[in-house]
């Protein structure tokens, strides 16, 4: 079996994506270190290694059942030969297998062995990460292809990343109790928005597509229109959030600084809400995503700092 060239591999794994399982990670880690005092930085690292391999492998499987389930007929031609990597670079079945399988099996290691460190909290917060990750693209059902996959895309990534940060940092100081719950998915909901508009943003510029190939995504009941008010909507969600976590005094108040990151980010809305086009303008949501994050990090790294 021959092996991707670098560039081939990367671009099945998306390798460009992975920022928006590596944001959440570090942000979880500087709420434990705010809320806690603490970190476990040998388990942090290894942590890190498991998710950005098993976000790699869950690209990986979307690209390659994607490919695989395809209706195979003239109207899809162009999506099976122009535009899934797949077919675009001609990775065999067995080829993506093995890369998807791989990626994971060796993050599912890593994951067990942090398990058998820190607890069986970790083990359910894994079970269902994972189980997620497969069956976004893969099974009978596929989430990506229903109308939830914005929703459990950055209820996963916005917050299960930013919470299992926390947990590996805490486990031996801190119960899990619904109210520390209930504080991380706060802390955190500015991220989560913004990663899941990522995914309603790639919805919304592949509406018409989606519909072709049999995916009846949320666009297909709610319609555009709606859809690019809720797009709007939840980065306004993410920044109510981000000022009831400092109410709630589980951020630093310098983390308030990162409303700023408003002002660029209303503006790409506003271009995204005038053109939807996968080539132009989808960017924009991943630039959102960054712009937010990166701003979160570096005012909450400050509020720790001057706190």
């Amino acid at each position: 079996m021959l092996l991707l060239k670098p560039k081939v591999f990367l671009e099945f794994v998306e390798i460009k994506s992975l920022i928006a399982s590596v944001l959440p990670f570090v942000l979880g880690s500087l709420y434990a270190v705010y809320n806690y005092h603490q970190l476990h930085l040998g388990y942090l690292v290894l942590f890190f290694i498991a998710s950005s391999l098993f976000h790699m492998a869950t690209n990986a499987n979307d690209n390659y059942q994607d490919f695989l389930h395809a209706p195979r007929n003239t109207d899809n031609q162009e999506f099976l030969e122009a535009t899934n990597v797949v077919g675009v670079n001609r990775i065999s079945i067995s080829q993506a297998r093995l890369i998807t399988f791989g990626l994971g099996g060796v993050s599912l290691i890593i994951g067990l062995w942090l398990v058998t460190k820190t607890g069986l909290p970790l083990l359910w917060m894994g079970l269902y990460s994972y189980a997620v990750g497969y069956f976004y693209a893969g099974g009978p059902k596929p989430i990506s292809q229903g109308p939830f996959g914005e929703l459990f895309s950055g209820f996963t990534m916005g917050f299960m990343i930013f919470w299992i940060a926390v947990f590996i940092n805490t486990y031996d100081v801190a119960a899990i109790t619904w109210s520390s719950a209930l504080a991380v998915l706060v802390a955190s909901g500015l991220a989560m928005f913004a990663i899941t508009n990522i995914m309603l943003a790639n919805n919304i510029c592949d509406m018409d597509e989606d519909i072709a190939l049999g995916r009846h995504t949320i666009l297909y009941y709610l319609g555009k229109p709606t859809m690019l008010r809720v797009f709007a909507g939840s980065y306004v969600a993410g920044y109510i959030c981000l000022v009831v976590a400092v109410l709630m005094g589980v951020l630093p108040k310098f983390s308030l600084l990162t409303l700023i990151s408003a002002v660029p980010v209303w503006r790409n809305t506003r271009i995204f809400m005038g053109k939807q086009v996968k080539r132009e303008t989808f960017i924009l949501s991943i630039k959102n995503a960054t712009l937010i994050c990166l701003s979160f990090i570096v005012f909450m790294g400050l509020g720790l700092v001057f706190n």
